[in-house]
């Protein structure tokens, strides 16, 4: 009988620790050091992210605008999936920017709970929606090069709306999972994180309580998500290149892979520093070098993706052209 009152008084004493725990981590803030750097250097910082920001939010809008001003370019669904990219690089990068921005003002500086989990859920969904956006961006120019005759078939308005609502909400479902897993852990001490921006892998080692399951959801999200859409497209232009070799004329070989360039560019750059950065030994890894890797695929990708895309793009420019005001 006082093995089992004892055993009951544990458990009861476990059950209101837990829940001290978890409400003192939900009414706590975190510190983010931000940029490591002096005050002179981070106020040069501040002035070229500021601009390099601003510059992300017009190039996008120019995109946007262009699309759906020009019916030509609206019902292709290579524009189709650019424009819904474009929207998406504007929040992306609205997302990190404004704790970038806080700490290269004063560092450290105090982030409230609530707002560093809307930040990590509003990040997680926004780079699963881009993974699945390539993926389908590349799967577009699959059936373009690869099955040109059933393209318009394939192709349709609806099977491009499927994939970019389904793009959206995947997001979105994978981020409620994740987040939620995340929110519910208890974080007891110390509260800080040498990072620029509420970010999944310093949370979790700031927690004092068991992540193995928020681990595992993490990595088989990252496997269905991230791996998945990277399989996608590199399947896809595997084909791709294989039809590419096939053809008789060098000239029609060309101007099939000049299509695919951008794309193959921007998903390279996002692709390769998302997987170095991610499937580092841990022995090697350097929180210096994981925000620099983090500017790189949160600010320094949506500035580049629009200049790609559109640089030597030939409708692209037909349409500046014909576009008045910006002549």
């Amino acid at each position: 009988m006082a093995t089992h009152n004892h055993s009951k008084l544990k458990l009861q004493l476990q059950m209101e620790r837990s829940l001290q725990l978890a409400n003192w981590s939900v009414d706590q803030d975190f510190i983010l050091l931000g940029l490591s750097a002096t005050k002179e250097v981070r106020d040069g910082l501040f002035a070229i992210f500021l601009t390099v920001y601003l510059l992300v939010l017009l190039e996008n809008m120019l995109v946007i605008y262009l699309i759906c001003s020009h019916r030509e370019l609206l019902h292709k669904p290579m524009y189709f999936f650019l424009g819904n990219l474009s929207c998406l690089e504007m929040c992306y990068v609205s997302v990190t920017m404004p704790t970038l921005f806080l700490g290269l003002r004063s560092s450290p500086y105090h982030v409230p709970f609530s707002f560093c989990m809307a930040q990590l859920f509003f990040f997680i969904s926004l780079i699963g929606t881009k993974c699945t956006l390539l993926a389908s961006m590349a799967y577009d120019r699959y059936v373009a090069i690869c099955r040109p005759l059933h393209y318009s078939l394939i192709m349709r308005p609806q099977v491009c709306w499927g994939l970019a609502l389904s793009s959206w909400v995947g997001g979105l479902l994978v981020s409620v999972i994740k987040t939620t897993c995340i929110a519910s852990l208890s974080y007891c001490g110390p509260h800080v994180l040498n990072h620029f921006f509420c970010d999944i892998s310093p949370l979790l080692n700031l927690s004092c309580t068991h992540v193995a399951l928020t681990e595992l959801i993490d990595f088989i999200s990252a496997i269905v998500i991230f791996c998945g859409s990277l399989l996608i497209a590199l399947a896809s232009y595997l084909a791709i290149s294989r039809v590419l070799i096939q053809m008789p004329s060098a000239a029609a070989s060309h101007k099939a892979l000049s299509t695919c360039v951008s794309h193959l560019l921007v998903m390279g750059l996002f692709y390769s520093v998302v997987l170095f950065m991610y499937s580092r030994p841990s022995h090697v890894k350097s929180t210096d070098l994981n925000k620099m890797l983090s500017v790189i695929y949160t600010v320094a990708t949506p500035m580049c993706s629009p200049i790609i895309y559109c640089l030597r793009n030939r409708e692209v420019h037909e349409v500046l052209k014909r576009t008045p005001c910006l002549c």
